[in-house]
């Protein structure tokens, strides 16, 4: 697969270009402050330590300027919204993270040479495809191919732990990513950091989907909705499966902030949902509305809270938290609007209509309103114009302008059209109405509105990632099955024995699949004579490599030999350390602090049993080997009948 063309000049590639070389000015900055900083500490040179003091001070004034630039490319919320005609409140995407380009060529030969016993250049061309296909993966396009790119690198990265990173070493190459917000770079050996930022990516990728549908439609509202549930589901599985991460962005409160960001979103959308299903203006439909936008309001409440706490406030641009400020008190407002327009404009109600609409009223506010008994306010009009006009109308209007306010105080927010064009039409629409059932007559006082209850028909789902949904095929599978070939497996070198059929045929018994296992070798038969043992893998006949074949493969092999006899090579793993090893937890980050709290996930043994074997994924931080599971069956499908040869 291929990723976005990295030199288009589309709005969304200029504003990640921008991105990339904020962040690489950043690296450098902090490159310089840190010698800056050393020089300060080691010299006594009074002269020495003025200068450098003065240099920290530029270079820590260019930091500030970058950071300030960097929090205005990320206020840039209108370049992934929907080129749609029609008004929506825009939505908060992420940009995606960066990284550097990997060259993996050098160490992943080494390792093949000195691991595998393979000669590294014949694999060259499988290197370069992994290589490749990162490189795809730093530009993904904004729709589901764009998201398949990225979960199959992430897919390939089980692959590429599990045959290229042993418990007891690292590879020696370091990950470099940016952080998604600020900029500052990090860098780690361990794949976890790698694997973490992919994920990150595949939630931000959500986000701009999400952002970009057009939510004047039912199918443009649906796809927002599911777009948002499923970036709430990847920020949370990295929440839950990584810890220590070594960037902001990745840490548990930023992502506890992203995730309740996301369910807000969500529960924005199915507002918009319920306004575009709800034909009629009925008593019961206006109250419906009125507890969604109640909803809304309680969600970004809650996520306002969440971005003005200690951990969070500093690093969350400002315009984020300001518009989702503006959306509490912007759907507070609509939530009494209307509850106004329920009680102003729907008739009063019937004898037989009066039993369903108390029953919805008295779960309508927080606190009945003080007054009259309910029957007598649903059914007197001008009860109930009281209520409506002079609570929940004004308490509206109060919201809007507060709302208003609130949106002049960012600068950046004033340049953003759309959201003060949604704004002032909500305002004004309440302003009308207001002066549309304004009698000359009303003298009478009302206290404050009481509180809607939030109430929702369509609760949001976090929805996990599914990295089953992309097959793929592990790109180093000619190293052979990844049950025993693997980086936690060590054996002894290859073989090659030469063997001649005796009377009894070769005086072994062979059992299950990819690679064969030796089950048995007869006392004094040819296979001991030629020094087979219990447990050899038979990885190649007459030259022909076995590492994958079937059972009945390699018995068809041996079988057509004739009287020159057959030479198999075998590899044996080493000693009977091989379970213990596999038992032990894989080691969890290099000396520079972890980054999973378990880097030993999915637990697959019957993964690898094909060729074509697809990664399931699924992590599990809990998952152990079962205690009867040894290296002799590393193959689920044995059987208990062994044929003998």
């Amino acid at each position: 697969q291929q990723g976005c063309d990295p030199f288009a000049q589309t709005q969304r590639s200029k504003l990640q270009h921008r991105r990339a070389r904020i962040n690489q000015q950043i690296n450098k900055e902090m490159r310089m402050r840190a010698g800056a900083e050393n020089l300060f500490r080691a010299t006594s040179n009074h002269k020495v330590k003025e200068t450098v003091a003065l240099e920290l001070s530029y270079v820590n004034s260019n930091l500030q300027l970058l950071k300030e630039e960097l929090e205005e490319l990320n206020s840039c919320m209108d370049v992934y919204q929907n080129d749609s005609e029609s008004i929506s409140v825009p939505m908060i995407p992420l940009g995606l993270k960066e990284t550097k380009e990997l060259d993996l060529l050098i160490p992943l030969k080494d390792l093949i040479s000195e691991h595998y016993g393979e000669d590294g250049v014949l694999f060259e061309k499988e290197i370069k495809e992994f290589m490749e296909l990162r490189q795809a993966m730093r530009t993904p396009s904004r729709n589901e191919a764009g998201l398949e790119l990225l979960m199959e690198y992430y897919n390939q990265l089980y692959f590429l732990d599990n045959r290229f990173f042993p418990p007891s070493k690292n590879l020696g190459v370091f990950f470099h990513w940016y952080d998604s917000l600020t900029g500052v770079p990090s860098h780690q050996r361990a794949l976890a950091f790698e694997k973490g930022s992919v994920l990150f990516n595949i939630g931000a990728l959500h986000t701009q989907i999400g952002a970009r549908q057009d939510r004047a439609s039912l199918p443009g509202v649906n796809r927002a909705i599911d777009a948002f549930q499923k970036a709430a589901g990847a920020f949370n599985y990295l929440k839950e499966n990584f810890s220590n991460a070594p960037s902001l962005d990745m840490s548990a409160s930023s992502l506890n902030m992203l995730v309740r960001l996301m369910i807000a979103q969500v529960q924005e959308c199915v507002f918009e949902k319920v306004t575009l299903l709800q034909a009629q203006s009925d008593f019961l439909t206006q109250l419906q509305l009125a507890q969604e936008a109640a909803r809304v309001e309680d969600v970004y409440s809650l996520v306002h809270q969440t971005m003005t706490q200690a951990h969070v406030k500093d690093y969350v641009p400002f315009s984020w938290t300001t518009m989702v400020h503006v959306k509490s008190e912007h759907f507070k407002a609509l939530s009494h609007y209307f509850a106004a327009i329920a009680l102003c404009d729907c008739p009063a109600a019937s004898d037989a209509e009066l039993p369903e609409h108390e029953k919805a009223f008295i779960q309508f506010h927080v606190t009945m309103p003080e007054g009259p008994s309910l029957r007598v306010l649903l059914q007197d009009p001008e009860e109930r114009r009281k209520l409506g006009k002079c609570a929940h109308l004004k308490k509206a209007i109060m919201k809007h302008e507060e709302a208003m306010r609130i949106h002049s105080l960012c600068k950046i927010l004033r340049k953003m059209d759309i959201l003060q064009e949604v704004l002032s039409f909500a305002h004004k629409r309440s302003l009308s109405k207001y002066s549309e059932i304004d009698h000359e007559e009303d003298f009478f006082e009302t206290g404050d509105a009481p509180d809607i209850h939030p109430k929702t028909h369509q609760k949001p789902e976090i929805k996990s990632p599914n990295f089953s949904q992309v097959k793929v095929t592990d790109i180093f599978h000619r190293l052979g099955p990844l049950s025993v070939f693997s980086a936690k497996n060590k054996w002894y070198p290859v073989r090659r024995v030469h063997l001649m059929r005796g009377e009894n045929g070769f005086g072994f018994t062979l059992r299950g699949d990819s690679p064969v296992l030796i089950a048995g070798v007869i006392p004094g038969g040819c296979a001991a004579e030629a020094g087979l043992k219990e447990g050899d893998y038979i990885i190649s006949v007459n030259g022909k490599d076995c590492k994958w074949s079937k059972h009945a493969e390699v018995v068809q092999l041996l079988k057509s030999t004739g009287e020159e006899g057959v030479e198999i090579g075998v590899i044996t793993l080493q000693g009977s350390e091989g379970p213990k090893t596999a038992d032990k937890k894989a080691a969890v980050m290099s000396s520079g602090g972890g980054l999973m709290k378990n880097n030993k996930e999915n637990s697959r043994k019957s993964l690898m049993n094909s060729k074509s074997a697809s990664t399931l994924l699924v992590w599990n931080k809990k998952s152990k080997r079962s205690k009867n599971s040894t290296y002799s069956v590393p193959f689920t499908a044995v059987g208990d009948n062994e044929a003998m040869y």
